[in-house]
């Protein structure tokens, strides 16, 4: 079974990866706007976020209205601004600058209703991740600053430098074992500047039974159900991705490195020092 879903350009609205065909919680679509389009969508029991990567919309959900959203010419320009449409609501997506907009669709099965709310670019939580040639940075779109506001969906953008590692150590969530592991399945969706550039990712378990790696090129995305999975850019580009989760016990991640690469965590704080 493969994982990997190709880009490809479609107007309007595409589905990915519908929750339950490679994810059982999880789903991923893409939406591309022209000038003054728009997009009308309804969740029935599933929870959205919709993720601006580039241009301007006004997005409503039921009878509150978010303007002005997006700042940002392409990912790697500056945090995003997203929205969150809770269950069983109609939203539409307009977009409003007069140039073509595209945003990511991800949802998430979830069981219980909260009020709709946007993040703005400001919102957002930058952390700065690993050391050598593994460093990112990660934003938390809807993660702990969305605790008590969202059923079980997990949202952020991890931005991995040239030639570097993320992802890494090699991590996986496959397993409910708590303190040690929690279970939550995961979607990829990338951007690689400049365009013609790759990245490489590699999906594994424990024995091996699951053994890929897959060249990623702009646009593409990746189902993650199971397993480990590191992410390496090509030298001489920069690699996004978005990511979305969600599990059935809470939204308190708490991922297992692999445990034959895990003594790269115990080294990182003698070579910050």
């Amino acid at each position: 079974m493969s994982y990997l879903a190709t880009a490809k350009q479609q107007k309007g609205y595409q589905k990915i990866f519908g929750i339950g065909e490679k994810t059982p919680l999880t789903g991923l679509g893409l939406l591309n706007l022209a000038a003054k389009e728009k997009y009308s969508g309804e969740t029935q029991g599933e929870e959205v976020v919709v993720v601006i990567l580039s241009g301007n919309c006004r997005i409503t959900v039921g009878n509150e209205v978010y303007e002005d959203l997006g700042k940002r010419k392409d990912v790697f320009s500056g945090p995003a601004a997203a929205v969150y449409v809770p269950i069983h609501s109609r939203y539409t997506v307009t977009e409003t600058q007069g140039q073509d907009l595209t945003a990511a669709v991800v949802a998430a099965v979830a069981d219980k209703q909260f009020a709709s709310f946007a993040v703005r670019p400001d919102e957002v939580v930058i952390n700065h991740r690993g050391i050598l040639n593994f460093k990112r940075d990660v934003h938390d779109i809807v993660v702990d600053n969305a605790e008590g506001k969202v059923d079980k969906i997990i949202v952020g953008e991890t931005f991995a430098y040239p030639g570097q590692w993320s992802s890494y150590p090699s991590h996986k969530h496959d397993t409910q074992n708590p303190p040690f592991e929690t279970k939550m399945d995961e979607i990829y969706h990338f951007r690689i500047k400049p365009g013609a550039g790759f990245g490489v990712q590699i999906m594994y378990t424990d024995d091996f039974s699951l053994r890929e790696a897959y060249m990623i090129k702009d646009g593409d995305s990746v189902a993650l159900p199971l397993g480990y999975h590191p992410v390496a850019a090509a030298p001489g580009y920069q690699l996004y991705y978005l990511w979305v989760m969600a599990g059935t016990d809470g939204r308190g991640l708490k991922p297992c490195d692999d445990p034959q690469h895990a003594w790269i965590q115990n080294i990182a704080p003698l070579l910050k020092d």
